[in-house]
């Protein structure tokens, strides 16, 4: 019986041992065994086995890309206080899993101090505009530095990047109110130049409207001239003179005018003085006027003819003092008579 039972015991701690032996390690990780406390190998993904008791698993290494955000606050050229967020990404070098275990305690930390570092060291070279502008300049020095401090100790930062660029609060609200000052003053130059615009075409479409209206009443008094000019022919060939037929034409248009008038039963329009004496006056009127612009015009022209000949003289009288003298003897071009 009690031999039964230490075979059992036996066989239970056999398989314990056994199993005890026996390890996974999972896809992208690597597993460093120790014994004794001393480093013995690593292992890769897969199933392995070690000897139980006398080998342990000291750690395991993830060998996928791995990302690290730093938030950095630093000042400015220009005297600004910033914070910028960079996102650091790295990986264990398959090759030197060794380093990355035994050198280096936490890989946060150092990767942190590094972007640190970098960070407080290049931003203050910058004003404000510039990092926005060069925040690639900033992460391209955060990997290089990284690179040549991490490889060291079996890891490869693959890129940085510079994810966010937070600027004080007043310092975010004065940008904005310059940002939209410069909106208002280019849609203040806009409008002003759309109302330029619709008062100059209001202008040429009035100055084009002038143009028409002048134009029309200038086709219409040509048209009422030319009628004019025909009916005072046409009066001229019965015996009636001008200025009867041009009077008989206004008295006519007057009574016409009368008569267009009084056909308007919705009209106010009074016409003063409207007593059969006005056709006579107008008539008398137009005769006078007449016969004062034709001597007016005589007057004119008798007046200009005076000028005209004024003029001649005094051409003639200078260009007679411009000829040179003549010396006794001397027979000008057209006063030579040829010999009988």
């Amino acid at each position: 019986m009690i031999s039964t039972i230490l075979t059992a015991i036996f066989v239970v701690f056999a398989f314990i041992v056994l199993f005890s032996g026996i390890f996974t390690v999972k896809q992208q990780t690597a597993a460093v065994l120790e014994r004794f406390g001393k480093f013995q190998r690593i292992s890769n993904s897969g199933l392995h086995f070690k000897v139980p008791v006398f080998d342990q698993i000291s750690g395991r290494i993830n060998l996928k890309v791995q990302q690290l955000d730093v938030l950095v606050e630093t000042k400015t050229k220009d005297d600004v206080f910033v914070k910028l967020k960079i996102s650091v990404q790295f990986q264990v070098i398959s090759t030197r899993i060794y380093d990355a275990f035994y050198k280096l305690e936490n890989s946060h930390d150092q990767i942190t101090s590094y972007v640190f570092d970098v960070v407080r060291a290049e931003v203050p070279k910058m004003k404000l505009d510039d990092v926005f502008e060069r925040k690639d300049d900033i992460a391209i020095a955060v990997k290089r530095e990284l690179n040549e401090a991490m490889e060291e100790y079996g890891y490869d930062i693959i890129k940085t990047l510079v994810t966010d660029i937070d600027p004080d609060v007043q310092v975010k609200a004065a940008m904005n109110r310059i940002n939209a000052s410069e909106r208002e003053k280019v849609a203040a130059e806009y409008e002003a130049e759309a109302e330029r615009i619709k008062i100059v075409a209001k202008a040429r479409a009035e100055a084009e409207s002038k143009r028409l209206q002048g134009q029309g009443i200038a086709d219409q008094r040509r048209e009422i001239a030319r009628g004019l000019e025909e009916s005072v022919d046409v009066l001229n060939n019965v015996g009636i003179n001008s200025q009867e037929a041009s009077a008989l034409i206004v008295v006519t248009q007057h009574y016409d005018t009368l008569q267009s008038l009084g056909e308007e039963t919705q009209s106010n329009l009074i016409l003063l003085p409207n007593s059969p004496q006005t056709g006579s006056d107008m008539l008398n009127n137009m005769i006078a006027s007449f016969t004062a612009s034709n001597q007016i015009g005589e007057a004119m022209k008798k007046e200009n003819a005076a000028r005209e000949k004024k003029r001649k003289e005094k051409e003639e009288r200078k260009k007679r003092d411009q000829l040179p003298p003549q010396l006794p003897g001397e027979q000008e071009e057209g006063d030579y008579e040829s010999p009988q």
